[in-house]
């Protein structure tokens, strides 16, 4: 066993722990949050922490096993079972990234008419549809005997390997599931979120000119508040742009990768390295891990529910904690000015 091995497999062990804490995390503030449960995007975001959940104790321990062994790790049916398991988790969690887009698009661009647009209903009809699609392109490589232990990545996947006539239907299946799977869902993020940015650079723009004009009329206001105002301004205008930036950016930062090799792979005479196409099929499993993060544990509605647990945990009493740090008195320097706050 060389260095890389052991540096992939530190990866997977990482990636499985992370994966598996924050996401039990996301589904923890679904049940203990009555406020997360009304929201119809908190059906998306469970729905996409239980793939992760299941892609975290099923598949990177199997990717796991076949990096250290250089073997099959399983028998053959149950690597099978682990193949169909990957393709459908997979093609779920990306459906629910996009259903996610497309509910902050409706939020965003119709705000008044959003509570009619997206209710329960719909999203459990989104749901549907995506359980329906991932389980369909799942059983349909089961079915046709596409599945199995593959050395490139070191994983039960789905993969070919037979005559000319065989290959040839497994690329159509491969072309077909990764262009409703990885091209489609890009194609929805990319266009729901640009229409989210349309319109947050719009009411930004509205909020720069009142803010100027109200910072004009204020006459006797200190230089530096002004300034420090329009930097605001200039912070919450690129806010924006960063979030949809991250989001974009990650699912084609983890997921294109794989994609690309897996196409690549139908051609003829192509030989893709195994630490390649494992290294990969590790990013594809890094998604997994950062998608809790960037849909849920970093927005303050999921934060709070969280330190309240962790309060309750730990036996602590917030108001007491509360009251005690608004007891402190402490200085907040603001220019030349010292408030005294007790």
């Amino acid at each position: 066993m060389n260095i890389i091995e052991i540096l992939l497999e530190v990866f997977i062990i990482v990636t499985a722990v992370v994966s598996l804490m924050s996401n039990l995390s996301v589904v923890l503030c679904f049940i203990q949050s009555a406020e997360i449960r009304s929201q119809v995007p908190g059906i998306f975001v469970l729905n996409l922490s239980f793939s992760n959940i299941l892609l975290a104790v099923v598949n990177m321990p199997a990717t796991f096993l076949g990096v250290a062994r250089n073997a099959r790790p399983f028998g053959d049916l149950f690597c099978r079972a682990v193949g169909f398991a990957e393709t459908f988790l997979t093609a779920n969690a990306m459906l629910s990234m996009a259903a996610l887009s497309v509910d902050r698009w409706v939020a965003v661009v119709f705000p008044l008419s959003y509570s009619s647009k997206m209710r329960f209903r719909h999203a459990f009809l989104t749901l549907v549809y995506s359980w329906s699609h991932a389980l369909a392109f799942s059983l349909a490589g089961l079915l046709l005997g596409w599945g199995g232990y593959s050395n490139t990545y070191a994983s039960c996947t789905v993969h070919a390997d037979g005559g000319r006539a065989k290959l040839a239907d497994f690329a159509a299946f491969t072309a077909l599931f990764h262009a409703t799977s990885f091209a489609l869902c890009l194609l929805v993020l990319c266009l729901a979120y640009y229409k989210v940015l349309r319109v947050a650079r719009f009411h930004c723009k509205r909020i720069d000119v009142i803010t100027v004009q109200t910072l004009l009329l204020l006459v006797d206001i200190h230089p530096s508040v002004k300034e420090r105002c329009l930097a605001e301004q200039r912070k919450r205008r690129q806010r924006a742009t960063t979030k949809i930036g991250i989001f974009i950016g990650s699912f084609v930062l983890c997921f294109a990768p794989y994609v690309i090799t897996r196409m690549v792979e139908l051609l003829p005479h192509v030989r893709i390295h195994r630490y390649w196409g494992i290294a990969t099929k590790c990013m594809c499993y890094a998604k997994a891990a950062s998608d809790p993060f960037v849909y849920s544990l970093l927005r303050q509605q999921y934060r709070k529910v969280l330190v309240t647990v962790t309060n309750q945990i730990l036996g602590r009493d917030r108001y007491s904690l509360t009251g005690h740090k608004m007891s402190r008195k402490f200085d907040t320097i603001d220019g030349n000015c010292i408030h005294r706050i007790a």
